[in-house]
């Protein structure tokens, strides 16, 4: 039977590169310390396939055709196509779709709707943590997009619900393979916005202590009142919270966390204890 070994989380702000010179030398030894330490846990969990959780970024999907949640069940995607991530060194990734395809079944069978797709461009927000954290080689990748761009959003409990179904998934998988997942994006920020670049620092650090004391309802309450006025970006939380739900609402580890102007995000890391 599958295993899951490691659930963790990261902020994929594409000022993290694109801003990268102008970051002060302690901005940058933060952030790269932070991102170190993410990729030495997720390699100590031995991962044979990673399910990263993102939003996509108006790359595979717009208003015409915007599915909630969309989990990449193909052999292999493509890497980003923004051209600021040139330097990324994989222009195409493999998938896993033995382990997506019986997500996809286990989810439908708990009464979930994902979509899906044998085909999709992992844009920054899949590709920018893993690169960052020195994943190389890349495991195998299910991506699963949750919509954090446009309402109507899932609601956070639903986001929940979702992880947990996907810890669920991973158990039940027939093979033996060792899982591990990766939720990507936020915290608070606001882009396209006359707000753009407002980062809610106290909204964030609230959150993260919600997160530490394991407590999914208390998150819920929180999130439904709080979340709306953190920024349109901030939405990429429930990320977080379907992570949240992989591990069952276990002990959170916060790596690090800095609110940086510069990036326009509040920038997160963290780990969950298994």
């Amino acid at each position: 039977m599958a295993e899951l070994v490691g659930v963790f989380a990261a902020s994929h702000g594409p000022m993290i590169v694109r801003n990268w010179k102008i970051l002060s030398a302690a901005e940058q030894d933060g952030l790269a310390s932070a991102f170190a330490e993410l990729g030495k846990r997720i390699k100590s969990a031995r991962p044979d396939a990673l399910i990263v959780i993102s939003p996509d970024h108006w790359v595979n999907f717009f208003i015409d055709n915007l599915p909630a949640i969309c989990v990449g069940v193909g052999e292999e995607h493509d890497g980003p196509p923004e051209p600021w991530l040139k330097d990324f060194p994989h222009r195409k990734i493999a998938g896993h779709p033995q382990l997506a395809e019986h997500i996809v079944h286990a989810a439908i069978k708990r009464d979930f709707e994902p979509s899906i797709s044998y085909r999709l461009a992992l844009d920054h927000g899949f590709c920018i943590p893993v690169w960052k954290a020195g994943l190389e080689p890349l495991p195998p990748i299910v991506p699963v997009v949750f919509n954090d761009l446009e309402p109507p959003f899932p609601s956070v409990k639903r986001c929940y619900a979702w992880g947990a179904m996907l810890a669920e998934a991973v158990a039940s998988y027939p093979g033996k393979l060792r899982v591990a997942v990766l939720a990507t994006g936020g915290l608070s920020h606001s882009i396209g916005e006359p707000d753009m670049g407002r980062i809610d620092e106290a909204f964030d650090r609230d959150c993260i202590r919600r997160l530490e004391n394991g407590d999914p309802p208390a998150l819920f309450d929180f999130l439904d009142e709080r979340l709306p006025a953190a920024g349109n970006g901030a939405s990429e939380v429930r990320n977080w919270v379907a992570a949240h739900g992989a591990a069952r609402g276990r002990g959170f580890e916060l790596i690090r966390y800095a609110a940086i102007p510069k990036v326009y995000v509040g920038c997160g890391f963290a780990s969950w204890k298994l």
